[in-house]
Formats: C-alpha cells, structure tokens, sequence
C-alpha cells in the first residue's frame, strides 16, 4: 500500500490519528553506548584488550557497519540527531552538551523516531540516559513534574537519568517525576581516572543514589519493560530506545567485572556494558521476540581514551583512527554499528555504506511505509536498502557533515573530508590553530588513501575544496541535507 500521503499527526491540525503498522512490523530495538569506540570491540579490533562476546556474537548474527558516524563528537547534539533526524547545530545548542537541569532541545511539536512509530501502532520505551533537557523551566525544577520530557515526545514509558553519570543532579526520573529529590550532596571525584573512579561533578544527590548502580538499575528495567509488554501486549510491535550511561565516566564496574579485561577499570567497565546487551538479547530470545526484532548497537561518540592510556594498556578504544571523543577528526565521530534483523539482514555481512545516526528516523518510516514530511528528518536518509544487503549503484547518502565538541564543522563525501579550520576542534591538542603564513586554512584528507588523516591536501586540491566549501554552505543555509 502507498502510505506516501501520510504526515505526521504533529503537523495536522486535527485530533491525533492513530495507524496500524503493517503486518508483522518489527520490535526495534536501539542500543546507544556512550563513549563507546570502535577499537574496543572484537569483531572490529582483533587485538582489542577488551572480551566483547555479546557484541561480537551480535555482528556474526547480523551486519557491521564500517563506515558509520555520529553526527556530532559529544553526545547531547547525537542524541538530538538520532531521535529527530537532524543535525544539532541548526538548533541553539551549537557547541557542547546540556548540564542536568537545562531544559528540552526537541522542540515539542517536532517528529521523532518514538512519535512517529507510536502513531504506527507500536509500544515506546526509553531507559537510560537523557540528557536533552527536561521540565519548563531553567534551572529544571525536580520538585516539579518534569514536562515537557521523554514521555511528550513519544515515549509511553521512560525511566533512567537525566544527564550524563558525572553531572549533577544525581538522581532517577520515572515518566515525568524523579523518584526521589536530590536533597544530599556528594563531593567532586577531584577528576581522577584511576582506580576504577574516572570523574564526577560534586553536588546535589538522592539519599539513595549510587553511581555504581545506574548500569544495572537501567539494565533491569530494560529487562522488566520487554517481560511487561510480552505479557501485557503480545503481539503489538513495540520500540525501545536503550542509551545505557557507560562506559562513560565514571568507569564504575560491579565487582563481578572487575579485571575482566586488560585496559584497566574503562575496560573492565566496558566488558559491563557487554553484558547488559547480552542481557537483553537473552531476554529477546526467552520471549520468543527474536526472529521479528531489529537490534542497533552504535555509540554516541568516539572514546574518551588519551594517548597515555594507549601507551599504559597497549589498548586503542578508537581503533587506529585519529583524534578521540570530542574531536573533528574520524575518532571523534567515527562509531561501531551492528544491526541485526532474523531473515531480513543476513547474518556475518558488512556494509562500507557512510550512514549517520541521524538516519534512524527516515530507516524506521521506511520500515512502517511512511514518506517524511519536508519538515521533519531534515538530515536523516534510510539505510534499509544496506540492511537489506540490495545492491546499491550509488551511496546512500550524498554526503555527512560532522561537528566538534567547540563547533568546528567537516563535510564528507565519498573519500574526500574537508575540515572547515585547523585543529582538533574538541579535546586533542592543538583544540584550534590559526594558519600560518601562506599555510592552508582548513583540512582536506582523502580517506581512502590516508584513513589516518595525516596529509593535509588543502592547499594541492583546491577545486575539491571549493566543492565541498558550497556543498557544506547549501546544506547549512537550506536548512536540510536531503
């Protein structure tokens, strides 16, 4: 059936209306890791110090993509991309990331992947962390009921924190309440990374919180949200989006994982986060949800891993890639991303298609039949053809533009990545440069040939640079990439 004529009912201006997903619609399933890198992960690093069995097992059974990016190096603007299926810079966030009582960066009345599959017919859920803003008001007062949040963009059911792991306010939101005020206080973790503590802003607390606990609490109730629909609506498709707050900082693995790995207590923290999707695979499998669910596992961003934990653990979180989260360069951005779909995906298959996670939104309408609206997934470009493993005579996407943690912008296309500026743009020295005389004024690399980005083409490729010069300038004055 053509559904070409459907819009979203959050640009009708009549009562919601409510559509039947096709027949047999998938349960989605989204897993996002936070500063989870490519090199940390076995089937992308075979010399990772880290054992990933779940996440491995995962790729073996579905597709690894190697080519996949966050649409920013820090993770409130991918959050925002992955959800809406836009770019984050064209909101008012254009560097850095929320704190815990900002208010919402998705405007009320704007579509995303929850709204738009729960007009389908299915079931939304998200557990873990937030970090787009919650409550009216600036600072967010938790005392208050937390509207507009998670549950005013689609979500029947949201549960987890409000930021990330190290800012305050440290407590649990359920729906629209927090579960208990933060009317203690906690120290500052004075930034240290060892010792299994990593970092953590001092300031107000629940009682009741603890750090190390937010991993499994956000893992159990992932489990009890999947064993509560099988039970209560078996049957109805059902979406979850599982943003889990590790292994960010602090790296605070449970005793039971405790020099699991050999990269000290990031490591041991990520074999954590391995097992928490281990879980929830399980528990697919013990619901007999398997065979019609598709599963995504990506990250944020690129690793928090400096040069002297590569020289400390002999371990690269971000492969051989060059710079780290925060970055304009590929290990900023440059993400893993396993997708796996019984009968639809074949299993131990790669794609080298460029996706972006701000694709999610216009994967999912294709997936229930809808066409998006101009006004909505501005920069979002299905990539079930590549699931699918059609192939393709063209890439899927014309091109990706990449942002860094102070602002800095990139645009790829093809094999070609030009940095609009000199430096990192995020954590790496030199964050930013000024050229020297007669130097070149931004980066160009060509990928292909040099994937570590080490030669500066700028100066010797001037009609590509002037090319993607007016693509990235079309794409920011149009308001939308595709």
């Amino acid at each position: 059936m053509n559904r070409c004529w459907l819009l979203p009912i959050v640009f009708l201006g009549c009562a919601p209306v409510s559509f039947a997903a096709p027949k047999a619609a998938p349960n989605i399933v989204v897993v996002l890791a936070d500063d989870l890198g490519t090199g940390d992960l076995g089937c992308y690093n075979k010399d990772s110090k880290i054992p990933t069995p779940h996440l491995d097992k995962l790729a073996a059974e579905g597709m690894r993509f190697t080519d996949a990016h966050s649409p920013s190096s820090v993770c409130t603007p991918t959050r925002y991309g992955l959800l809406t299926g836009r770019y984050a810079w064209r909101t008012r966030l254009k560097q850095g990331v929320f704190q815990g009582y900002d208010t919402p960066l998705i405007e009320p009345e704007r579509l995303t992947v929850a709204s738009l599959l729960k007009k389908h017919g299915y079931a939304t859920g998200c557990i873990g962390k937030w970090h787009l803003g919650l409550g009216s008001e600036k600072p967010t007062d938790y005392t208050k009921p937390l509207k507009p949040g998670p549950n005013a963009l689609g979500f029947d059911y949201y549960f987890g924190i409000p930021a990330s792991l190290d800012m305050v306010p440290y407590v649990f939101v359920e729906n629209e309440r927090c579960v208990e005020l933060p009317t203690a206080k906690v120290e500052d973790s004075k930034g240290q990374r060892e010792g299994g503590l990593g970092f953590w802003r001092g300031g107000p607390i629940a009682p009741s919180f603890k750090h190390v606990d937010v991993l499994p609490v956000c893992t159990r109730k992932s489990l009890e949200f999947l064993d509560r629909h099988a039970k209560e609506s078996p049957g109805k498709p059902f979406f979850l989006y599982l943003p889990l707050s590790g292994p960010h900082t602090p790296w605070l693995p449970t005793k039971d994982f405790v020099g699991k790995s050999q990269a000290g207590a990031y490591g041991d923290f990520t074999v954590q986060v391995d097992d928490s999707v281990g879980q929830v695979l399980a528990a697919l499998d013990r619901l007999k949800l398997r065979d019609n669910t598709l599963v995504i596992v990506t990250s944020d961003n690129g690793a928090h891993w400096l040069p002297e934990d590569i020289q400390k653990f002999g371990h690269r979180s971000n492969g051989n890639l060059r710079g780290q989260k925060a970055d304009i360069h590929e290990g900023g951005h440059r993400v893993p991303f396993i997708a796996r779909w019984p009968g639809k995906i074949k299993p131990g298959t790669t794609s080298e298609q460029t996706i972006c996670l701000t694709d999610l939104l216009a994967t999912c309408a294709a997936i229930v039949e809808e066409k998006l609206p101009d006004q909505a997934g501005e920069d979002s470009v299905s990539i079930l053809p590549a699931l699918r493993g059609e192939k393709l005579e063209k890439p899927l996407r014309e091109a990706i533009v990449h942002h860094s943690a102070n602002g800095l912008f990139a645009i790829r296309q093809g094999p070609w990545k030009l940095i609009d500026g000199l430096g990192s743009g995020g954590f790496t020295a030199p964050r930013t440069e000024k050229p020297a005389d007669g130097g070149p004024t931004g980066q160009l690399y060509h990928l292909a040939d040099d994937p570590l980005e080490r030669h500066n083409l700028y100066q010797k490729q001037p009609e590509v640079v002037a090319r993607l010069q007016a693509l990235l300038k079309q794409y920011q004055e149009r308001g939308r990439s595709r």
